[in-house]
This record gives structure tokens, C-alpha cells and sequence, in this order.
């Protein structure tokens, strides 16, 4: 749970601000997306092998562009 103390002083603006920051850092909502449908163990497996896919695609394209 994200927790933010207020300064003394400080505007509600600035609070709400630092309370982003703070939750975006945590992931708090990547990981509320994620868990927002049930995703099967397969599902999740494939999405996964996909991302590591395309990530290693990237990285072997800027090695590529690195050699010439």
C-alpha cells in the first residue's frame, strides 16, 4: 500500500503529486491491469515468451546497427 505523509504547509497539489510519483514507482497500477482478468497459465506463458522475443530481436538489431 502506497503512503504518503503530508508536510506541514505543503499544498494539496504538491501531496498529490508526490502520491503519483510514489505509486508509479511501485507499479501499483501496471500490476492492477494485469490482474484485472484471469489469464491462463498458458496465456501468460506465451505473452511472456513473446516479450523475451522481441526483446532479444531488439537487442540483436542495435548490436547490428553498432557494427557498422
Amino acid at each position: 500500500m502506497t503512503r504518503v505523509v503530508r508536510e506541514s504547509s505543503e499544498p494539496f497539489e504538491g501531496l498529490l503529486r508526490r502520491f503519483k510519483k510514489a505509486v508509479q514507482q511501485e507499479r501499483v497500477l501496471t500490476e492492477i491491469r494485469k490482474r484485472r482478468f484471469y489469464e491462463k497459465p498458458s496465456q501468460e506463458r506465451k505473452r511472456q515468451a513473446a516479450r523475451k522475443l522481441r526483446k532479444s530481436r531488439r537487442t540483436t538489431q542495435k548490436d547490428l546497427s553498432r557494427q557498422y
